[in-house]
């Protein structure tokens, strides 16, 4: 501990027995909020990083709290005796309050050293031995941290610099610890160096908490960046496949349009999950229109990449020739065989303009809402389960007449939040006076957004509206 005999200053008064007394009346009572704090946590039983991250942060300030209740202690009682005074059963018990704080004396004018019972603990010494010199010292040192100390003893010796610092050492027992240390050169009358205290403090568990709360912050912050990759790339991959297209849809030399098309993606409210839905519309080489609208489950890059494979296949199946219900059951196969097994639902159209005839598919996807005349009705759905639920399965198909003026429209789960199903079609339905004022299909996206694209929404959407104009 602390000489009495210094030069430069006289020593502090230690504070009253009652003012510790309240220091750690008050230590205690935040420790049992701080624990009660984490655990609230603990019961809460999430496993996200942030959640680990803040854990690991309880877990460290209860540790300092708990060095603080013991070096509180230790001031109020006072040291123990030092080690060759005392016998092995008066040294406190590891764990102790005080085992984890220790003192010494180095006197450089008779080469004795003075050490306290709990720093023979803390350096894995037997009590019965001498107390090592200064010179000695640095041989419990592992080596990589022995120009530290010596350069920290040097200073303090010749040029008087306080000592400040940590170091390893190794025990007998195998372990090492981390030690820190805190001291200062006693002067003589003529100032000169006459001996050097010290504290020494095991801060091996206390440096454990600060790495295992610096990993964890770490860990978060790579995921973080992680996720914001995945994000950007779903995005852009999301965006460089989803049609481009906002008016009608026709193609060069092919007569009057037939169907005007508008569409929209409605991101989820947090901009942060990239779903799998998508919307498309491709006039085929024989003069017919495909519509389709799909939806997978899950986000990120991956969802997003089955995706743009199945809006590819949709597409290259139809140019082929394949019906709605054949496209349908191909599609289940091509999501049975994925590495990575997915769930989708989708609607598949083609629209043949010489007879207004849609003839259509579904699998486990809400149907199409048809507008006429200021009503609208669900167009009743063949049979068909979702994509990559099972192997060889059969999908229907049905068949209905248009008229010009018919308004179409196909979308995914999650247009209307809050409301899935039949709730979500009754809501859009209850839209058909106001989509029957509407001149075009944009016009009638506009009125849907209107309703139902301003409000929080947990997942993406799609809507694509095809009107017949001839």
């Amino acid at each position: 501990m602390p000489s009495h005999l210094s030069a430069d200053r006289p020593a502090a008064q230690p504070p009253g027995r009652g003012s510790v007394d309240a220091l750690i009346s008050q230590t205690r009572r935040l420790k049992g909020d701080v624990d009660a704090v984490r655990r609230d946590t603990e019961e809460a039983g999430s496993d996200h990083p942030r959640e680990r991250w803040q854990r690991a942060l309880y877990d460290l300030a209860l540790h300092q709290l708990n060095d603080l209740d013991e070096h509180l202690a230790q001031l109020r009682d006072g040291p123990l005796p030092t080690a060759p005074a005392a016998p092995e059963a008066t040294l406190p018990a590891q764990g102790s309050l005080l085992s984890r704080v220790g003192s010494a004396e180095w006197n450089l004018l008779t080469d004795e050293a003075s050490w306290s019972g709990e720093l023979y603990r803390i350096l894995g010494r037997d009590p019965a031995a001498p107390p090592l010199t200064l010179d000695e010292l640095p041989s419990l040192v592992v080596d990589e941290d022995r120009p530290k100390l010596t350069a920290m003893v040097t200073d303090c010796l010749v040029d008087a610099r306080p000592i400040d610092g940590e170091f390893r050492i190794a025990r007998r027992a195998g372990d090492v610890r981390t030690v820190h240390m805190m001291g200062e050169p006693v002067l003589d009358a003529d100032g000169s160096t006459a001996s050097m205290w010290a504290v020494l403090r095991d801060v091996s568990e206390l440096r454990r908490s600060q790495r295992v709360v610096s990993e964890t912050r770490d860990s978060l912050h790579h995921r973080q960046e992680a996720a914001r990759s995945e994000h950007r790339i779903a995005a852009e991959l999301q965006e460089a496949v989803l049609p481009p297209w906002r008016g009608s849809l026709r193609l060069p030399h092919r007569g009057p349009r037939t169907l005007d098309l508008a569409s929209h993606h409605l991101p989820a409210s947090t901009r942060t999950l990239i779903g799998g839905d998508w919307y498309d519309a491709l006039e085929l080489t024989d003069g017919e229109t495909l519509l389709s609208v799909g939806d997978l489950t899950g986000q990120g890059v991956g969802v997003t990449s089955n995706m743009a494979m199945l809006l590819g296949a949709v597409r290259g199946m139809a140019m082929a020739g394949a019906p709605p219900g054949q496209v349908m059951a191909w599609l289940n196969q091509l999501l049975d065989a994925t590495v990575q097994p997915a769930l989708g639902s989708a609607v598949c159209c083609r629209y043949r303009p010489a007879t207004r005839t849609l003839v259509w598919a579904q699998a486990g996807h809400p149907a199409p809402l048809l507008f006429r005349d200021g009503t609208g009705h669900v167009l009743d759905a063949p049979d068909g389960v979702l994509l990559g639920a099972t192997s060889g399965a059969v999908y229907g198909q049905a068949e209905v007449t248009l008229r010009v003026g018919d308004l179409l429209l196909l979308h995914t789960d999650g247009l209307v939040p809050g409301h899935t199903g039949s709730a979500a079609a009754n809501l859009l339905l209850g839209l058909a006076p106001r989509l029957a004022g509407d001149r075009t299909a944009q016009d009638c996206v506009r009125t849907v957004l209107q309703e139902f694209g301003e409000g929080e929404r947990e997942d993406n959407a799609c809507v694509l509206v095809a009107k017949v104009m001839s």
